[in-house]
């Protein structure tokens, strides 16, 4: 469970963003990596955890990587909605893409990132006013789409909308089995599956009355989709929906109106005019305190 220094960690990751032109404070392709692959390089680091000493730059790239991500999660979604009608296939593996990509957001939000090529797992640590990145194995289980899972779940253990993802069904569990993983699993590796629709040309109004659809759904519970329902596609998309909405109330709370890059990028200038990030009956009371308690 985390505490207060995680908030003021993740203000001090924004900090420098307020000091440049927000609409060019993203830096090139694979910043974030190659600095970390350089420290990697730099320590030969074997498989021990080390505390590397990082500046404030690198750290702002943590930041920036977190709301690039959060805007992948965004475009994502709005393609699985544009391909409603048309492909259910492909509106359910962006889906699947679109709630990835925020979970991925909040992981490095919260200063973990998975150096891929050179099997590490990153973790950035604030002590006082000093930053440091601890470098351990990334083991044979580590997928990158379960270990960003894990690490969320570790930070929302109250929220239902943040669980393991897990690829199979638990021991045991042979009938009904819902998972965000799973179900992309079988959108994307099972056979006969079927269910094409006679294709129809992308409209932006029906991008614009699904977002209003999905917006105006009263849930009662946390809308996991089902593997055995595929395509599934309204608990997709709907899971995806709140959790996109669910990054940006957390960053709003964290950083309230004072950080100027935040302010622009919580609103990018490429998504439809009429996505207001709208919804109902969702308590998000819970975000906050659940990441202080």
């Amino acid at each position: 469970m985390a505490n207060e220094s995680d908030i003021l960690r993740i203000k001090l990751m924004f900090k420098g963003l307020n000091k440049v032109n927000s609409a060019t404070t993203f830096p090139p392709v694979n910043s974030l990596a190659k600095t970390l692959n350089s420290l990697v390089d730099n320590d030969h680091l074997g498989d021990i955890k080390f505390g590397i000493n990082v500046d404030n730059f690198t750290i702002a790239k943590f930041a920036t990587a977190s709301i690039e991500m959060w805007h992948r999660s965004l475009h994502s979604f709005f393609i699985s909605a544009s391909l409603t009608k048309a492909s259910p296939l492909w509106s359910s593996v962006a889906g699947y893409y679109s709630s990835h990509y925020a979970i991925r957001a909040f992981a490095h939000l919260f200063g973990y990132y998975q150096l891929y090529n050179k099997k590490r797992i990153v973790q950035l640590e604030l002590t006082g006013q000093n930053y440091s990145c601890n470098f351990s194995k990334r083991g044979s289980s580590d997928r990158e789409h379960t270990v960003y899972w894990k690490f969320v779940k570790n930070y929302f253990t109250q929220d239902p909308f943040f669980y393991l993802n897990l690829d199979t069904p638990p021991t045991g569990q042979n009938s009904e089995f819902r998972s965000d993983s799973g179900h992309r699993n079988r959108a994307n590796y099972a056979d006969h599956i079927g269910k094409f629709p006679v294709f129809a040309p992308l409209d932006s109004e029906d991008l614009k009355t699904r977002i209003y659809k999905l917006s105006v759904i009263e849930i009662n519970d946390v809308p996991i989709p089902d593997v055995n329902g595929y395509p599934d596609i309204d608990n997709v998309q709907l899971i995806a929906y709140h959790r996109i909405l669910k990054f940006r109330v957390f960053v709003d709370e964290i950083l309230t109106s004072n950080n100027r890059f935040w302010n622009l990028q919580r609103n990018p200038t490429w998504a439809p005019s009429y996505f207001d990030f709208q919804a109902v009956s969702v308590d998000y009371s819970g975000i906050l305190s659940s990441l202080i308690s």
